[in-house]
């Protein structure tokens, strides 16, 4: 079972802030063989969504108000361990942010930059694709939005 956590960045521990880094550079740069600056910045302005089992981060999201990071609400850094995947924790995480974006922004619309290979992934929560693929860090990427306005 996997126990969500939503801080804001001031409110994360040492512990929280190194397992979190440590987890998307994990995937992001040694799985996926790609250097790029993870460390960006932009954390601090972020919401970050924990999911934690057995009191390991093994899940996770940051997440932008809209007008933050792009025109709209946004999720990034998406990131599961590669050895929980199995247990479909990707579907917990997002469902978890995609909430607390509604929630807590009142925000409709939700745009992220996803990996194109996990286009199908983002499709079943409700992501359309809009514009063409793009590369970002070396790694084919796709814009696709949320708009649950319409519901």
């Amino acid at each position: 079972m996997l126990h969500i956590i939503i801080k804001k960045f001031n409110e994360l521990s040492t512990q929280e802030l190194y397992a979190m880094l440590q987890l998307r550079s994990e995937v992001f740069v040694v799985e996926q063989d790609c250097v790029y600056q993870d460390i960006d910045g932009k954390d601090q302005k972020a919401m970050h969504v924990l999911g934690i089992k057995n009191g390991k981060i093994v899940a996770y999201t940051r997440i932008f108000k809209p007008g933050d990071y792009f025109e709209y609400a946004s999720i990034g850094r998406v990131v599961v361990a590669k050895g929980e995947r199995h247990h479909k924790y990707g579907y917990d995480i997002m469902n978890a942010s995609i909430d607390v974006i509604e929630k807590e922004f009142k925000a409709n619309v939700i745009k992220i930059s996803a990996q194109a290979y996990l286009k199908g992934f983002y499709n079943t929560i409700g992501f359309k694709q809009i514009g063409e693929e793009y590369l970002e860090d070396n790694i084919p990427h796709i814009a696709m939005i949320k708009d649950s306005s319409s519901f």
